[in-house]
Parts: structure tokens; sequence; C-alpha cells
């Protein structure tokens, strides 16, 4: 026997030592999840998205709360899609609910309702890439494909020692060959199941527990003493930071105890959800620390501007606290300020006329707007492996007294305000460039989204979507107000 014959033969022997012991080892270590007391293909396909960078038990409630709400293709397809994004409120990347309800529609119209029993069809349905089709074929209908995501591409690359950057198109493509390669006859679904939970238990990302891993005695990567450094993987572009700053508006009069929300635009970032009116924030001072006030004369100022731009009547009078939000390609930092109403708003509360004029004044005479936000890919990369939502800072300065600026009150007080700013700033009032409502990078569709606002107390909330950064601070204030 040559020595490339002895090499294929125990290639293939670690193959069926691999398929045997993992599928023994989870028929009898399996975790009691939801998802898997069924083989309801519509039940599976949710869970699967839901899965793509998020934590199982993270996912649990959410799965419980959306099945019973949705527990149909025809009624998630029929559904408003706000409840939709309000039942996902919290779960982060939400162009997941929206690719899901798309493609409910789809099933819907297309397959009566029934999720299709092939791979071309499934492979069709919004939001289903390589891996979520391959996890519905096989869990709930046992095709033979395969189902690759981070977790089964770090245990192929230990088992078999593979070096190639798992980063790359070609390395996804070969380890699909691998994995279908693996698939025992009739075991697709537990099989497949199974290497993903060796990945998500015993085959983790830092200190791998190989001693309890029912395929160790094969793995080429602990043979050799380097399975801690697989997989190979090359680092992905960090995301930019953005400083940005919030108005907490509190209402007065018919409006007390009640704070002003926005809607966001119909497409791009956060589309059609709500949040607290922010703008970014003008340049901090040369080698300030990301997160640090800004000069508060100019802060609160550039905010006053921002909220009269856009139809708002409210003067700030103080910072608040910070809070960070975390997208796979922005991180905001909001510097949350504490505003009171001056007036009330000039439009009802279904009305958009403000914000159209508000728009088109700006147009008249504007240089160009501050910043842009990209608009959220689908399943980037499934890599939710990074934060879906990022954490409500501590930073609480509600006892702070600032000297609030007034409103406009005639050109020649504007004008002093405005060179005060471009002081502050160390620019010429005449380049201070009117600021946008919204950033998505679209300015016509900006003109037109731009829309509702509202006036809300916490018993309100549950009639909206918030993006978790904003639920995270409407909480915070509505538990410090008592209410």
């Amino acid at each position: 026997m040559t020595t490339d014959e002895k090499h294929i033969e125990a290639q293939q022997e670690a193959k069926l030592f691999f398929s045997r012991f993992l599928l023994e080892w989870y028929h009898l270590q399996k975790r009691d999840l939801p998802w898997r007391r069924h083989r309801n293909p519509y039940y599976i396909w949710i869970s699967e998205i839901m899965l793509q960078q998020t934590r199982v038990d993270t996912v649990i409630p959410y799965f419980n709360r959306f099945i019973e709400q949705f527990p149909t293709v025809e009624a998630l397809a029929d559904a408003p899609e706000e409840e939709v994004l309000k039942c996902w409120e919290g779960l982060g990347y939400y162009s997941r609910a929206r690719n899901l309800q798309h493609a409910a529609k789809q099933v819907k119209e297309l397959y009566g309702g029934q999720v299709p029993d092939d791979r071309d069809a499934v492979f069709g349905l919004k939001g289903v890439g390589p891996y979520t089709a391959g996890a519905i074929l096989s869990i709930a209908f046992n095709r033979p494909e395969p189902a690759v995501d981070g977790n089964v591409m770090r245990v192929l690359s230990r088992y078999f020692l593979i070096e190639d950057d798992i980063a790359k198109g070609p390395t996804r493509v070969k380890m699909e060959k691998l994995a279908a390669e693996l698939i025992p006859e009739g075991e697709a679904g537990s099989f497949n199941q199974a290497l993903m939970e060796l990945g998500a238990l015993i085959c983790t990302p830092k200190s791998p527990r190989c001693l309890p891993c029912p395929v160790m005695e094969h793995c080429a990567a602990r043979l050799a003493g380097c399975e801690a450094s697989l997989p190979v993987k090359t680092k992905a572009k960090p995301p930019r930071p953005e400083e940005r700053l919030a108005a907490l508006v509190e209402g007065r009069g018919e409006h007390a105890g009640r704070v002003l929300i926005r809607q966001r635009p119909a497409s791009g970032l956060l589309a059609r959800m709500w949040e607290l009116p922010h703008w970014p924030a003008p340049p901090a001072e040369a080698g300030g620390a990301r997160g640090a006030l800004l000069p508060e004369a100019a802060a609160l100022d550039r905010l006053r501007r921002s909220m009269s731009q856009a139809g708002i009547h409210a003067r700030p009078e103080g910072h608040w606290m910070a809070a960070e939000h975390t997208f796979s390609h922005i991180v905001w930092t909001l510097q949350v300020y504490r505003c009171r109403e001056e007036a009330a708003l000039p439009l009802a509360a279904e009305s958009r006329a403000v914000y159209g004029a508000a728009q088109a004044e700006r147009a008249d005479g504007a240089d160009g707007a501050d910043g842009a936000d990209g608009a959220l890919g689908a399943d980037a990369g499934a890599a939710h492996a990074g934060r879906a939502d990022g954490a409500l800072g501590v930073d609480a300065h509600a006892g702070r007294e600032n000297s609030p600026l007034g409103v406009d009150a005639g050109a020649a007080h504007a004008e002093r305000e405005n060179s005060l700013l471009a002081a502050a700033l160390g620019a010429q009032p005449a380049e201070d460039a009117p600021l946008a409502l919204f950033d998505s990078g679209d300015a016509a569709a900006d003109a037109a989204d731009s829309g509702a606002q509202r006036w809300i107390n916490r018993e309100d909330m549950k009639n909206y979507a918030f993006p978790n950064v904003f639920l995270k601070l409407l909480n915070s204030y509505f538990d410090e107000q008592g209410t």
C-alpha cells in the first residue's frame, strides 16, 4: 500500500469514527430545546433564523413568544409588520424579522402556506442562505444537505486539521462538501444538529473542552497540539465609531408625563422602528477619548438647532446619561440630554407636514448633511457572533445643572449663538451645514420617509418597536419617574 493510499484509508476511518461517535454522543447528551420537540418545518425555520448570531438561551423565550403569536406561516404573513417587529424587539438584527415575514408571504402565495421540501424553493426564500436552507431541509425533512455555520467550520477545521481561512468563500465550499460526506444515511437531521451541538458545548472558540469530546481520539488538531489556534479566520474590519446627541424631550401641558419619540425611515438602518430623536455630534476636541462628553455649550446648541430644524420645539437642559449601541458596521455612542418641551408641537399625531417643511427648508440652502448611516446587511456572515444590541451606559449626570439655551428670538440672537458655536468648534459660522433628520445615505428617501412623532408614556411603549438601546433608555427614564 502506497503512502497516499494509507493516508486515504486513515482519512476514511477518521470520517466513519467521527460520524458514528458524534451521533451516539448527541442522542445521549442533546439539550431539550423547544424547536427539537417536533418536526414542524415552520418552527424549525423560525428557530434557525433567530439562532443566527444569537445565543440559544437568549432565543428560547423569543421563540416561544413568537410561535404563540404567529403559530402558522399564514399568521406571520398576514400580520402587520409593526407587530412582528415588536415581537422581535430586543433580539437585534431586525432585517431578519423583515426577511422572515417577506419569506412567509412567499410561502403562503407560492406553496399554499407549507414550507417547501425542495432545495431550490427553500433557497429562493428571502433571507435564506446556504446554512439556513441546509438546516431546514435536513432537520425538518431529513434531507442529506449540509448545514455549515461558524460552529461547524470550527469543529471540522480542528478535527481534520484544515488551516484554510474560514472567512473565504472557497473554504466554505470545501467545508460544505466535507460535511455532506460525513452525513450517515437516514440521519441528516440528527447529524447536523450534533455538529452544531458539539461546536456550541464542547469545541468552543476559546479553551475547547477536549477531554469530554466524543471524537477526541482522532482529532488531528488535538494530536498536533494546535487545537486552540484553529480555525484560521481573517479578522473583520471593526465597526466605525459614531458620536451622537440624543434628545429625551419631556412633555408639558397636555403632554405632561410623556416623552417624544420618532419613527425612522421605511428603509435602511432600523427601518420603521421608533427611537429618541438623535443626530451626529459635532467634532470632539482633538485627542478626546471616545465617548467623552463634548464641550457643553457646543453640544447643547447643536442639539437645540437640530430639534428646531426637525420641528421639535424644546430646550436642552442638561446631560442625562450615555449609552452605546453596536451594529455590525457602526458603534453609536449616544450622549442623551434631557430637554423640555417649549410649546405644543405644530403637528397632529399622524402628520408629517413639519418634517417635510423642515426638509424643504434645508434643501434650499444646504451645502451638505452630517454623517451617514449605512443599511444593516442581512445575516452578516452568520456572525451575529458580534453583539446584536449594545449595553446601556451608566454615566448618569441627571443632577448636573446647566445653563439652558433659549429658543431663537430673532436673527441677531441666532447669529450670535451660531458664532459662539462656531468658536467652540473651531469653524466659521458660514460653513455650518444644516442637519439632516435621518442619515440613511439616501436624501430623497429620507425626505419622503422621515415621519411620525409620538408623545408616549410607559404604557404606550407596548405599541411601538424600539431598538434595544432606546428600550433601555426609556425604561430607565420611566423608572426614575416612578411610572
